[in-house]
């Protein structure tokens, strides 16, 4: 069996990968929705909030855990749609791997001021809409290089439209990574 792709759909938080994830798993024929937040709400002893600095050890784990679970659910011939902040300092623990399935970056990331009226406005148990983290974040997927290519700017737009735009990133293949290193595919 051939595997199936990995699709790391990233971005600030309230910037809408878990709706876009969903939707995208759903509209496969084999799809996983990989929600990453659950890997880290699965430690239920000694955790630390991800986005401080001292959780560096802790993610490092989860990321792996992460990578094994999707590559094992795309092996199996699903599409894997990871939905977490993922940003380009955590892609080697998923471009390192030889022989790992098709895999796609996709950064999701409306302005800055966007991305807080968004996060603040969730009501989800346990969301985060606390300003500074979630800035922090945002400012962490400002600029992102050479893979600044890989963002799709959805300030102006809703769920429908952002999911258009996700499926037509992964169609046309400019967003595939080198399994073996994390620049895109020229």
């Amino acid at each position: 069996m051939t595997a199936a792709d990995v699709v790391i759909l990233t971005g600030p938080p309230g910037a809408g990968k878990s709706t876009t994830a969903r939707a995208l798993a759903a509209s496969s024929d084999r799809g996983v929705h990989l929600h990453t937040d659950d890997f880290w709400h699965w430690i239920v002893s000694g955790a630390i909030p991800p986005y401080l600095p001292d959780a560096d050890t802790q993610n490092q784990t989860v990321l792996r855990a992460v990578r094994g679970t999707a590559f094992a659910y795309a092996q199996g011939g699903y599409t894997t749609v990871v939905d977490g902040i993922v940003g380009p300092w955590m892609l080697p623990h998923f471009t390192s791997v030889p022989a790992s399935p098709p895999l796609h970056y996709v950064v999701l990331r409306p302005s800055r001021d966007e991305t807080l009226r968004r996060a603040q406005a969730r009501v989800a148990p346990g969301a985060l809409v606390d300003a500074g983290p979630v800035l922090a974040m945002w400012d962490q997927l400002a600029d992102l290089g050479e893979l600044e290519r890989h963002v799709i700017d959805t300030t102006g737009q809703d769920a429908a439209q952002t999911l258009a735009a996700v499926r037509a990133a992964v169609a046309s293949g400019r967003y595939v990574l080198h399994p073996t290193d994390t620049s895109p595919e020229e």
